[in-house]
């Protein structure tokens, strides 16, 4: 009988002794937060996925079009356009955010053969959550997706590089070391982890001409990956995507400009 008072009463406190970073915090008091978590909710009962992604603005710009400022879509289209992919970025969410959303749904009633997780860069930005915190956040998300979705390979890609402080860039640093320390080796079969930060470098300096932030009004640091960049990327991936897909990789693309067209 004792034990059975104890464990929920560890259980609580094992809970309370995690970073926010590791907990899930949802963000519905935003009405538009909300309302995509719902019309992405009927997206996934619609058109069931085979290729997920999961993540935050980085991600979510990925579905900006001709329509936009800027244009992703032709990286899309090429890599994974007939693929039956849903990209699940929400700008501004951190670990805590996408690990409510895998425990409310996102993960839920689906089989995709992969999902791909790029999360952490929210973590140092405001919040400003350490490096150590923003990894046991990480490591939370990809526990829960490989118990919600057991035939699932993960391909788990490093915090981007941006330029916003060099308290970031070191945090961003730390946190990449330990998470290929946990998962590049192989230790987890289902995983697969790469750091593509090297392709927003040139001669050791990070590459701003990359990035769209520097191109807003007003401008920003340089954080999202412009959709040349985000084109550099999908080639870096695309013989793992192409592998877990089960299909044949899809051609290079061509270099595009910053706004995408």
């Amino acid at each position: 009988m004792r034990a059975k008072i104890l464990l929920p009463l560890l259980a609580l406190w094992l809970a309370a002794a995690a970073p926010l970073a590791a907990v899930p915090i949802g963000r519905g008091s935003l009405p538009w937060w909300q309302h995509r978590f719902d019309a992405k909710a009927r997206e996934l009962a619609a058109h069931p996925p085979r290729l997920v992604f999961y993540g935050d603005s980085i991600m979510a710009y990925l579905e900006q079009g001709p329509s936009d400022r800027f244009d992703y879509q032709q990286v899309w289209q090429h890599y994974y356009g007939g693929r039956d992919a849903v990209e699940l970025g929400f700008k501004g969410d951190p670990t805590s955010a996408l690990i409510w959303r895998l425990l409310h749904g996102e993960a839920d009633h689906i089989d995709p053969r992969l999902a791909i997780v790029l999360i952490g860069a929210n973590d140092f930005g405001k919040l400003h959550w350490s490096a150590p915190d923003t990894v046991m956040g990480v490591e939370k998300t990809i526990t829960i997706i490989e118990q919600k979705l057991p035939h699932t390979h993960i391909l788990l890609l490093a915090v981007l590089p941006s330029q916003r402080s060099a308290w970031i860039t070191a945090a961003t640093n730390t946190a990449n070391r330990a998470l290929a320390a946990h998962y590049a080796g192989g230790q987890d079969p289902v995983v697969t982890y790469r750091d593509v930060g090297y392709l927003f470098a040139t001669k050791g300096h990070l590459d701003t001409s990359l990035f769209i932030d520097p191109h807003l009004t007003p401008p920003d640091p340089p954080l999202h990956p412009s959709p040349e960049g985000w084109r550099r990327i999908a080639e870096a991936i695309e013989p793992v995507v192409a592998q877990y897909m089960g299909d044949t990789p899809r051609a290079r693309m061509q270099p595009v400009n910053v706004l995408g067209r």
